[in-house]
């Protein structure tokens, strides 16, 4: 029953963290201030985690499985590899745009000043998702949807177009939703 509890408070910890992270100023999150919004001592968040690396690595770990336990399933469910390269790149837009917090850790605005390795695993993250896309370009060149020897430049260019949105979401404040205008530049990067 105690680690239940325990498990309970780790997660609102880090639901807690991914809160804070939402705010558009994008301060450093200390602690202190996180112990602060969760009303508890920053010893009873040393009890759950060990650092607040460990903390963004919960954070990661959500990401990662969120997004490609998802990819995954579209690549089960769909045969056509264009609409997987579609829908992994919608994926990962909307992901973004229902938490912005974990956006600023998906860019590694978040993650400034952080351990170095938890930036090296973000960007593990995006070489997997262009690693997938790449296999699902390379799918709809078997189907005659496009060339061949074009599935690396264009996983390259929507990965590096989904990434500029996923900035572009978090510099401007979350004001200007990645979502917007996908459907037709996703369209036309695959064309």
């Amino acid at each position: 029953m105690g680690t239940t509890k325990s498990g309970e408070r780790k997660l609102q910890i880090l639901q807690a963290l991914a809160q804070m992270l939402e705010q558009p100023r994008g301060e450093k999150i200390t602690t202190a201030a996180l112990a602060r919004h969760l009303s508890i001592s920053e010893a009873a968040l040393y009890r759950h985690f060990a650092s607040k690396a460990q903390m963004f690595e919960g954070l990661i770990e959500f990401i990662e499985s969120s997004v490609f336990g998802v990819i995954n399933q579209i690549c089960e469910k769909e045969e056509n590899g264009l609409l997987q390269t579609q829908s992994v790149s919608m994926l990962l837009l909307n992901f973004a745009e229902r938490n912005p917090g974990m956006t600023r850790v998906m860019i590694g605005d978040a993650l400034v000043n952080e351990d170095g390795r938890l930036q090296l695993r973000m960007n593990q993250f995006f070489d997997r998702v262009e690693l997938t896309l790449r296999q699902c370009l390379r799918l709809a060149a078997t189907q005659g949807q496009c060339r061949e020897d074009m599935a690396q430049l264009k996983s390259n260019l929507i990965m590096s177009y989904v990434i500029g949105k996923l900035f572009r979401f978090v510099k401007t404040q979350f004001k200007e939703k990645p979502t917007d205008g996908m459907q037709a530049q996703i369209n036309y990067i695959l064309a």
